[in-house]
């Protein structure tokens, strides 16, 4: 109370008493709505569920049985109480919750393994991730480690990468200016960063300022996705909404503007503005708010899952199951299915035996915004409401990848590989040199070096690698690429699509490499695996309409009030909801709060709060 009563009086001195009002009613529908009213739902943690870690299951036969459990008409579960599509980490942990409280929840996955972009694939005695190479907050009493162990049971362990976590290399190979990027504390962020520019101190400190201030604006700003509609648009209108949360005074700026605003000196600017690549929008375009909880995500620590990627939805699975569910793989999803009543019931599953259709009373895609809208509804539904462009104004599909998996002959020691990634970049000026490059024509885009290259070794932060595959370590090198130069091939399938993908790839693949060997030249005469994956390929494997990494992009205007409260679990189909990086952020953290936000309308209940509260239990029992 005494929270609301200075809250009042800052609003009655500076606003009329008709806004006094509105957010007292405001106020007391945040307490209603979120903090458990008569009809909200159980509480998913209201146990701790964490026990002893068991040994590591390594033989595959018994991975497979977990993570390559083949979709049948007969291995579908009675009584589904949901139904999500996709078994990425939001369709996977939305799916884990509602188990949690005695739901039966069937998870369909369109590719021969479950898990989305946290999957890995093995291929001629080599593993390689395809979409997790470093996590952050996942050590100590973190809301996102307890989270995660919860979804996990505790089974998933966690190792610490370098302190030296991310390198920074500006310039060509050889002749390149590297900057250090460490972890552990804010302090021993920001003290490399000063050790490196000592004469921009001030410029530094008052950018650990912004960073942390715009990321403890979240919480706040993630009510605005629970809260009612028409609520969120009376605060949009009468601008109330910015005394709920600070959150759009930050995601009102570009990264780039805010660090302009900082210094001049160029090497800084790009060091600051370095990680972009985490979620593919160019520093100009994208909000300051993303980027600040990128970086604070990372300031104290960043670790990488024991075993490999593969170990999440292996251990989440399990937990789906406990209550009668199934993740079922080879099963795309081709159309959501309506009743009479307009109201999402079922879906269908395309099979060359036949389709089949499966029903329950809730539905939930993690399939994405643009897949959900664009392909999944019945044509007469989508042209009622319109495009989703239309819908999500301001939203647009994310930029496509290129990756490149390299398979070494030698151990990590043998070879001398860091376990840290290296952030390689021609020149100091990301934005001109990307979009320049992204510009070009497919004949000549390889004209020249690629402007960035994200570069890791996944064998080298893990422990077990080695002892899985003896001998050998594998190389992970991420890059931008456009779908256009790619598009003509969308249509075909792998291993199929002709000589001239097949060469334009190689050739991309291997200038990639050509700039990495510069970087780590004692990898350059190790190769005994070389092969690289395009945006089609990203559209095949994972269902990226065009080749997107992260989704629908990460442009300021997402992050604005009107847009950011339209990208909600709910959606204007009754009985369908949205889970994921769509609704939330991108990578595997974000997805996953998408997950607990979906769970919080589903289940009519402040289940963060649960989390929260559940944290709180466990520390004081210690």
């Amino acid at each position: 109370m005494a929270f609301a009563s200075k809250l009042v009086t800052f609003v009655g001195a500076n606003f009329p008493t008709i806004a006094v009002i509105a957010l007292i009613v405001l106020l007391v529908i945040i307490f209603v709505k979120l903090l458990g009213g008569t009809k909200s739902g159980p509480n998913p943690f209201a146990h701790n569920s964490i026990r002893t870690p068991e040994p590591l299951v390594t033989e595959l036969a018994k991975r497979d049985k977990v993570l390559k459990q083949g979709f049948k008409a007969n291995s579908v579960p009675d009584g589904l109480d949901a139904i999500v599509i996709g078994s990425g980490i939001g369709g996977l942990s939305v799916a884990s919750i509602l188990s949690r409280v005695g739901k039966k929840v069937l998870v369909l996955e369109q590719h021969d393994q479950a898990g989305g972009c946290c999957h890995t694939y093995i291929d001629k005695g080599f593993e390689f991730d395809v979409g997790i190479h470093l996590i952050g907050e996942m050590a100590g009493n973190t809301l996102t480690k307890l989270y995660m162990d919860q979804l996990t049971d505790g089974q998933l362990t966690w190792v610490p990468l370098d302190d030296n976590f991310d390198n920074v290399a500006i310039g060509k190979a050889g002749e390149h200016k590297h900057y250090p990027l460490m972890a552990g504390s804010r302090q021993i962020f920001r003290d490399a960063l000063v050790k490196q520019f000592p004469d921009e101190e001030k410029a530094i400190d008052q950018y650990m300022k912004l960073i942390k201030d715009a990321a403890k604006t979240l919480n706040n700003a993630v009510v605005i996705k629970l809260l009612p509609v028409s609520v969120v648009k009376f605060l949009i209108s009468t601008g109330l909404i910015n005394l709920v949360t600070k959150w759009f005074n930050y995601s009102s700026r570009t990264l780039q503007e805010v660090v302009d605003g900082l210094t001049d000196n160029a090497h800084l600017k790009a060091v600051l503005c370095y990680s972009f690549g985490d979620y593919g929008t160019m520093p100009d375009e994208t909000s300051f708010c993303m980027h600040a909880l990128l970086i604070n995500h990372y300031v104290h620590g960043a670790y990488y899952p024991r075993g490999g990627a593969s170990e999440i939805a292996f251990h989440i699975i399990p937990t789906i199951e406990r209550s009668g569910g199934r993740v079922l793989v080879r099963a795309p999803v081709k159309e959501i299915l309506l009743d009479s009543e307009g109201k999402a019931c079922g879906v269908r599953v395309k099979k060359t035996s036949g389709d089949v259709d499966i029903h329950a009373p809730l539905i939930i895609s993690n399939a994405g915004i643009a897949n959900t809208f664009g392909n999944l509804l019945p044509k007469q539904i989508t042209s009622k409401f319109g495009e989703w462009q239309s819908k999500y104004k301001g939203a647009r599909h994310g930029v496509g990848s290129m990756n490149l998996f390299v398979g070494l002959r030698g151990t990590k020691e043998e070879l001398n590989l860091p376990a840290n990634q290296l952030w390689a970049y021609t020149g100091p000026d990301y934005n001109k040199a990307v979009r320049e490059y992204m510009a070009k024509s497919r004949e000549d885009c390889f004209n020249e070096d690629i402007p960035l290259l994200f570069i890791s070794f996944p064998s080298a932060k893990d422990p077990t690698y080695n002892e899985r595959f003896p001998g050998k370590s594998a190389c992970t090198v991420v890059t931008l690429g456009n779908w256009d130069w790619f598009a003509e091939w969308e249509d075909e399938r792998v291993m199929k699509r002709g000589d001239d993908y097949e060469s334009f790839k190689d050739i991309m693949a291997k200038k990639a490499w050509e700039q990495v060997c510069g970087y780590f030249p004692q990898v350059k005469d190790r190769v005994e695996y070389f092969e690289a994956a395009t945006p089609v390929t990203n559209k095949f494997y994972i269902g990226a309409m065009k080749g997107e990494m992260y989704g629908l992009d990460h442009n300021k205007e997402r992050f604005q009030a009107k847009l950011w409260s339209r990208m909600r679990p709910e959606t204007n189909i009754p009985n369908l909801y949205l889970t994921g990086q769509d609704i939330m952020t991108c990578g595997m953290t974000g997805a996953m709060f998408g997950g607990l936000i979906c769970a919080c309308k589903l289940l009519n209940r402040n289940v963060m709060g649960d989390l929260a509260n559940l944290r709180k239990k466990m520390k004081k029992s210690k």
